[in-house]
């Protein structure tokens, strides 16, 4: 099993003391340099003095919730945020989802569900991936209107870099590798997220997403489109009309 690299910053943010040392322990024995808050104007603060790797924020927090939390992190740049959340609360997951979250751990939680997660965002926050994967090496993936580079995480929109958070780099490269395939949401829960069972929804809220950071009309999506009954296809644009040369005309 892939190791934690070492010096990893985890900030770990939640009211409940009990539940804070617990995950602060899970964590430091993984190899985890842990910092904690104790409610969101304290994580965010913590945020700014020194940048963490990955936040583990609770959703619910007194006067300043983890969904405004996850918000403002965001404003600070690609940080990846795991949410901590009740189970049952469905609604709140695919809220935490909608606002930037990479990933979530219902509770109550077992110390390795919650340590495979934190390594699994890590790890493709950090790496390119494996060959086969998404975000796997092999040099920049390009269509008309978009290039994608693995190695560096970024990609580019008719010229304009768009701000991704990890799970929506790994999707869309995903996507962009195998074009014009079709993949269910489970297919993509394993392969993407690594994940043998999970909530699918989380899948749906990753591809709405994407698509307002890339499509044109995100209501009338033309490049990660959906395949009634199957799941979703990247469609690469088609290039741009070769005009006529000289003396060929019709």
């Amino acid at each position: 099993m892939q190791q934690t690299p070492p010096g990893t910053r985890v900030l770990v943010v939640d009211d409940d003391p009990t539940v804070a040392e617990v995950v602060t322990g899970y964590l430091e024995r993984d190899g985890h340099v842990v910092d904690r808050a104790a409610d969101g104007p304290s994580a965010l603060a913590r945020a700014d003095a020194r940048r963490p790797d990955l936040v583990l924020l609770d959703l619910m927090l007194p006067g300043m919730d983890g969904l405004t939390v996850c918000r403002g992190l965001r404003e600070r740049g690609p940080i990846p945020v795991i949410m901590l959340t009740a189970r049952g609360d469905e609604d709140d997951r695919i809220l935490g989802l909608e606002v930037g979250a990479d990933d979530y751990v219902t509770k109550p939680f077992s110390p390795r569900e919650l340590t495979l997660r934190v390594r699994s965002v890590l790890r493709r926050g950090r790496s390119p991936g494996r060959e086969g994967e998404a975000g796997a090496p092999g040099g920049t993936i390009a269509c008309p209107g978009i290039e994608l580079d693995p190695a560096a995480r970024r990609v580019v929109r008719h010229g304009r870099e768009v701000p991704l958070t990890v799970r929506e780099f790994d999707l869309l490269a995903f996507l962009m590798r195998h074009p014009g395939q079709a993949f269910g949401r489970e297919e993509l829960t394993r392969r993407v997220w690594g994940w043998e069972f999970g909530d699918l929804s989380t899948v749906t809220v990753h591809v709405r997403r994407l698509r307002r950071k890339v499509e044109t009309d995100p209501g009338a999506p033309a490049l990660i489109t959906t395949v009634w009954g199957v799941g979703y296809r990247f469609d690469p644009p088609p290039a741009p009309d070769t005009p006529p040369a000289r003396g060929n005309r019709p």
